[in-house]
């Protein structure tokens, strides 16, 4: 199904007048930092107003991400790193803001652009950090998705 007006997959959209939360863990910082980066270039490139919201790691996103929202924004970048270790906590914190992000979009109509990256090593994330030499930029990603998303909401609501 098309929505007259809706943005189209590819190019650049006009966000103007939505307002964006980024919210990030600061866990491995050099990935998340890259990742914020990609956000912020997608966000200003929309023409959004946005501002960075940090929080310990991946597991407090949800909470975080629930309060910008309910406080007015029109949507959420949700940035994290979790890497796989030898125990159980990846598999815990992973489902825990995987499910936790999903819920907080359902609950609230409005879009959570999920730029958690769940990794084996260090590599695959700074191989996706929009990073130079990166060969993906999931922070970016993360947020054309999610102020693509506010734009088809926004079209559907008028």
């Amino acid at each position: 199904m098309s929505v007259k007006g809706a943005p189209e997959a590819t190019g650049t959209v006009d966000g103007t007048g939505l307002d964006v939360v980024v919210v990030a863990g600061t866990w491995h910082e050099t990935i998340t930092d890259g990742l914020i980066a990609g956000a912020e270039r997608a966000v200003k490139a929309a023409g959004a107003s946005h501002r960075i919201v940090r929080v310990p790691g991946s597991f407090e996103l949800p909470v975080v991400a629930k309060a910008a929202l309910d406080a007015g924004a029109d949507a959420v970048v949700a940035l994290g790193v979790i890497i796989r270790g030898g125990t159980p906590h990846f598999e815990f914190v992973s489902n825990a803001a995987t499910d936790g992000l999903t819920r907080v979009a359902l609950d609230t109509g409005k879009p959570v652009g999920f730029g958690v990256l769940t990794l084996d090593d260090e590599a695959q994330g700074i191989a996706r950090a929009g990073l130079p030499g990166s060969v993906e930029d999931k922070g970016h990603e993360a947020a054309d998705a999610a102020i693509r998303t506010a734009l088809v909401l926004r079209e559907l609501r008028a």
